[in-house]
């Protein structure tokens, strides 16, 4: 058989071009993405928050890339299930999740999920947070948080916390409170809404998205005491933080997007961009606000450190409190 030479120079030539092909595929592959529709996932039922929060993103994503971005509910286990339909997905940026913060409260809650949450989903974008109300029954004798404080500590065991389950947001939230204002709360959880519950006096406090609830507020059918926000909500502006008397105490939802592992750089900064002109966008920021969130611009790397910093919090508190599953 005959061997052919080729030039030194030739072949480290042809070597170059090799290592550069799966760059330049990337690259290719990100200027013509999308080509086809794409899925994002959310793992609450339609019609909830951050269900709303992400119909509006898909909106805008569409039609600045002009492809169908469709979302698709995948509720249950506390959005493990939606989660692992991502994690299992290919890793080319047609099957996105919408990260919340229940994404980052599961990852202690459930003993041994089929992934991990931090390693296998990929920090595409933050879209923002929603600020929680402490909220009491207007006959509850405290009118603010202190005096919240001092009753709890001379009734222990009296006061009924409502949540809406085990291990949901306004369960830890509000045993992050019982932690660190050192009150003894009795947590009562709840299948559906515990709002009538507490309009009732059945149970006497619930921390609860500020959304769902302004129009009670509003109307005196609840006292809001504190919101749960490191700063004053713009819907509750005369209201104070709960940090202002618990120093260091914060919490508050946030939602974001998350994609496979090992999805191209090049297509989840494609993405981040869009998200990150979309919340800039006074329309779609205007939309969002309207439904009690407060927008918030990530770079990926900065969205991941944040979850990170989140699920290492949450996760401290669901084992200090000793949370677990119904």
């Amino acid at each position: 058989m005959r061997c052919v030479k080729f030039p030194r120079r030739h072949f480290l030539h042809l070597a170059a071009g090799a290592v550069a092909l799966p760059t330049v595929s990337r690259i290719a592959m990100a200027e013509t993405y999308p080509a086809h529709p794409v899925s994002v996932i959310v793992g609450l039922a339609a019609g909830t928050s951050p269900d709303i929060i992400a119909r509006l993103l898909v909106h805008w994503l569409a039609e600045r890339l002009g492809q169908p971005f469709i979302v698709e509910n995948r509720p249950g286990a506390g959005t493990n299930i939606a989660t692992e339909t991502v994690v299992r997905a290919p890793p080319n940026g047609y099957s996105l999740l919408f990260v919340t913060t229940s994404n980052a409260i599961s990852a202690t809650l459930y003993d041994s999920p089929k992934f991990n949450f931090i390693r296998d989903i990929a920090p595409v974008a933050s879209i923002g947070g929603i600020p929680f109300v402490m909220q009491v029954n207007p006959s509850f004798p405290a009118k603010t948080v202190p005096e919240f404080i001092a009753y709890a500590k001379a009734n222990p065991g009296k006061i009924n916390m409502a949540s809406a389950g085990n291990g949901t947001a306004n369960h830890v939230y509000g045993e992050l409170f019982k932690a660190m204002a050192g009150v003894d709360l009795v947590h009562v959880p709840y299948r559906g809404n515990p709002i009538p519950d507490l309009i009732s006096g059945h149970v006497q406090v619930y921390f609860s998205a500020i959304p769902s609830s302004i129009g009670y507020i509003r109307t005196g059918q609840l006292r809001a005491l504190a919101v749960t926000t490191a700063t004053r909500s713009e819907l509750l502006p005369d209201v104070p933080t709960v940090g202002e008397f618990v120093p260091g105490y914060e919490a508050s939802a946030w939602q974001g997007v998350g994609a496979p592992k090992n999805t191209p750089a090049e297509i989840i900064d494609k993405l981040n961009k869009e998200i990150n002109a979309g919340l800039a966008d006074p329309k779609l920021k205007a939309s969002i606000a309207a439904l009690g969130a407060v927008p918030l611009s990530m770079t990926p790397v900065g969205f991941g450190k944040f979850i990170a910093d989140e699920t290492e919090k949450w996760a401290k508190v669901v084992k200090f409190a000793g949370i677990k599953l119904e």
